[in-house]
This record gives C-alpha cells, structure tokens and sequence, in this order.
C-alpha cells in the first residue's frame, strides 16, 4: 500500500513537473552555438533573433561561436548538450542533410540529433556566367552543354556544398554532362569565372549579388523569384523542377522536453517577426518567407535530408 501511494505520487509530480518547467523555462542564461564564424551572415541573424527572444523569455540568450569542419565541430557540441533547453542551435540544416552523409564517422552526430524551434533563414543559390558570356539565357547554356557533353566546366564551393548539390540536382533534371571544378569559396569560383578557367558558375545569392556586375545571371534555384532578383527567373520556371535552398534556423538537442520547445518556439517566432529580425533579414539578401513555424520546418528538414542522401548516393559522395 506504501508503494502504491508513493508510486501515485510519483506519477502526479511527473505530470506536473513539466508544465511548471515550462513556466519558469529559463532561469538562467541560454546558449546558442553558430557553426560558422563571427560576422557570418547566420552569425549575424542569431544575434539579432537572440536579442529578440531574451525580450521575451526574461534571460540573456548569448552566441557562442563553433565554427570548423564546414560546420560539424558547432553542431556536434549542440547534438551532445544537455537537452534541456539551455543549449540550442542557430545555423543551415546542410550539417545534419549533408555532413552527416558524406562524414558520418568524423561529424559524430545523426540527421536527428536536433529537433526544429523554427526557421528563420532561407539562403538561395543561383546558376551564373561572366557578364560577356555567349550564353545570355539558361536555355543557351542547355543547348550548348547538349551540343557538346563535358565540354563545359562549372565551379563550385566544394565538394558536397549547397552550390554544388544544387547545380548537380539541375544537371540531372535537365540530362547534362557539364564538368564540375572545385574551388576554395564562392570568391575563388567568381576569379574562376573571370579568368576564364571555368565557363559556369554556381554561387550563393549573397556572393552573386555582391557582384553582379561582373556576372549574368541566369536562375536562381527558389521557388518563385527573390525580391532582391526580381528581374532573374526561377530555374523551376525555365523549365526545370529543381529548388534546392539552403534553409536553417533555430534547433534544440533531440529530447528537449515538449513544453520547453513550445516556449522557445512561441518566442522565436515573435522575435523573427519583429522589425529588427525582419531589416537584418533584408540586409542578409533573405527573401520575405524567411519564416516558417517548427512543424513546417521539420517537414522540410525530413524531405531535405532525404533528398540529400538520394543526390549524394547518386554522386558517390555518401558513406
């Protein structure tokens, strides 16, 4: 009889205890860590977002910096942490659709190692030539790449990088043989354009607009046209059902209690709706439907990470 009243009791204070964490979550200070570097563009938008998400919870939510490994270093000690909601993530989603693909050993974490708060970024890539290129339209590039197969080259970021998976995932829709060069960042592969060594290039829309007038561009890969790039058609337009971007957000470890997820996110979405989340935002070249709630972000994170197993696969990129 002891052991069944102490057993009941038990069993009310764990249903209790949840929603009363929920209610005093947090009680002290929140870590967010970026993969990336200080100054990055994600670097800069967590900071805004943490700001706006301290205003409302009560508690000081700071940047700690992990950057290394294309990203795997930060997100591994996020995967790691304690998963009670004092420890979360800011950053792309390619670290857990990609890396964890191509490097499963050496990123020492899974696809699922964290759950979604909310998205907050949406980065997409473009297709680009030199501005004196023969090639004006996409079209022109189809026709040429058909009429002679592996005759062209095209430069990228890196292996397994979102400009590279984006123009591969075009290649295969559109049937085309055109050479794939790696280079050392996206300001390597515009010197790769300029100089003449490759004939294409694939960039993130940040990079392309910072120089614009030495480029053409030719598509961008979203699914309707950015508003920065108004005047520069979707490859899904021209023809070609590809849309890859790259998209990310705000992420806790794998086991963060509901009640808590359900706080931060109420949180993080009125933070990225205010009005220095949304200029950051512009500024950053994000296109307005930055935004999306955790459960439309984690839909796109599963169709993302399966998409990128199937590409990779496909590439011999995966492990």
């Amino acid at each position: 009889m002891i052991a069944l009243r102490v057993s009941a009791a038990a069993a009310v204070l764990l249903a209790i205890s949840t929603p009363m964490h929920a209610q005093t979550y947090p009680t002290r200070t929140v870590q967010i860590v970026n993969p990336t570097q200080a100054g990055a563009t994600t670097d800069i938008l967590a900071r805004v977002l943490a700001a706006g998400m301290a205003s409302r919870l009560g508690q000081q939510f700071v940047i700690v910096n992990r950057a290394g490994a294309g990203g795997a270093i930060g997100t591994a000690a996020a995967a790691r942490a304690d998963a009670d909601g004092y420890t979360l993530w800011f950053g792309a989603i390619y670290t857990l659709s990609v890396l964890t693909k191509m490097k499963e050993t050496e990123a020492g974490y899974a696809a699922n190692a964290l759950v979604p708060v909310c998205q907050t970024v949406s980065n997409a890539m473009m297709i680009v030539v030199r501005a004196d290129s023969p090639y004006r339209t996409l079209a022109d590039l189809v026709k040429a790449a058909k009429a002679e197969p592996g005759k062209l080259n095209y430069g990228h970021q890196g292996a397994g990088s979102i400009p590279n998976l984006a123009i591969e995932e075009f290649l295969d829709n559109a049937s085309l043989k055109i050479n794939a060069i790696p280079f050392r960042g996206d300001p390597a592969v515009i010197t790769g354009l300029l100089g003449g060594n490759i004939e294409v290039g694939g960039l993130v829309q940040g990079t392309a607009a910072a120089a614009r007038d030495k480029l053409r561009l030719l598509g961008i890969f979203a699914e309707e046209r950015h508003p920065s790039f108004a005047d520069v058609p979707t490859v899904k337009e021209q023809g070609f059902d590809v849309a890859p971007v790259s998209f990310g957000g705000l992420m806790a470890p794998t086991g963060t209690p509901e009640p808590v997820i359900a706080r931060l996110a109420g949180a993080c979405e009125a933070a990225a709706k205010d009005e220095a989340y949304a200029k950051a935002a512009k500024a950053g070249g994000q296109p307005d439907n930055y935004f999306a709630d955790r459960r439309v972000f984690a839909e796109r994170l599963a169709r993302d990470i399966a998409a990128k197993e199937r590409l990779l696969n496909k590439m011999g990129l995966a492990r």
